[in-house]
């Protein structure tokens, strides 16, 4: 069953650039005090399991609150803290889309294996996979890559979605590094499965899918200009153009409201 916040991703109009692309548009809506509750839970365990809090923070003297702020998030302050958890906030969001609006399979592992809380991890940003067939070896399986961009402050575009575009070109080189990290980790938790399914998509030349990709700008009301996107959004010399998804998702005030849910994941640890 989808997390309760997804129910205030609203699906809106999209949009047709002057190349005749087709863009996604979203809207988040505010939460009330409750979703944001369950909100942050959800982004909380991205992080830490809430049953391995209490296990990891002894000997720290922190407490569950303390032990996350200090130790676990990125910071809400201190530079580049805040644009780092602009950026893993928004990744999480674009792996929620692409698991609970569109069936993929997302992998989400990454950010509880950040050695560094207050830097973003390298590799592809998220990464999703849709098997056919249980021994994942029909050439219709599904593997799609996001580039995601965020600007949750100001009052200019800053083509946001263009940059998520030029930034998704370059997947394809990081993808073989991207598996085999997930693979790894997953063989270290004992996940074997999960690790044999990756393993499906790590050779397309002799065990042949479909490779999607996908760009997505995620930014504050203030900053959405659906005419900039129209007219500055270009997909021409992405190489995998044809294969290439297009998403926008707006919303209030976004970094008051993603430092709201990392205050309430610390406190209500």
């Amino acid at each position: 069953m989808p997390p309760d916040h997804i129910a205030l991703l609203i699906d809106d109009e999209p949009l047709v650039t002057d190349e005749g692309e087709h863009v996604e548009v979203w809207r988040i809506q505010t939460p009330d005090a409750d979703d944001l509750v369950s909100w942050a839970k959800h982004v909380r365990e991205h992080y830490c399991l809430d049953s391995e809090i209490d296990g990891l923070r002894e000997g720290t003297g922190l407490s569950r609150s303390e032990y996350l702020t200090n130790l676990v998030f990125p910071d809400s302050t201190e530079r580049p803290g805040p644009s780092v958890r602009a950026g893993d906030f928004t990744e999480i969001l674009i792996s929620d889309y692409l698991e609970y609006s569109l069936g993929y399979t997302v992998p989400r592992i990454k950010f509880a294996e950040k050695a560094v809380r207050n830097e973003p991890v390298k590799g592809v940003d998220v990464i999703g996979y849709m098997l056919i067939d249980e021994d994942g070896n029909n050439p219709d399986d599904r593997l799609v890559t996001y580039e995601v961009k965020a600007k949750l402050t100001g009052n200019a575009y800053d083509d946001t979605l263009q940059k998520a575009i030029d930034h998704s070109s370059k997947d394809f080189l990081r993808l073989a590094e991207t598996l085999n990290f997930l693979k790894r980790k997953y063989k270290d938790k004992g996940q074997y499965e999960e690790a044999n399914k990756i393993q499906r998509f790590q050779n397309k030349t002799d065990k042949s899918y479909i490779y999607e990709s996908g760009a997505a700008a995620v930014i504050t009301s203030s900053t959405y200009d659906e005419a900039a996107i129209v007219e500055n959004t270009e997909t021409v010399n992405h190489p995998n153009s044809e294969l290439l998804a297009l998403l926008v998702i707006s919303g209030d005030d976004l970094m008051v409201l993603v430092h709201s849910i990392y205050l309430s994941a610390a406190n209500d640890a």
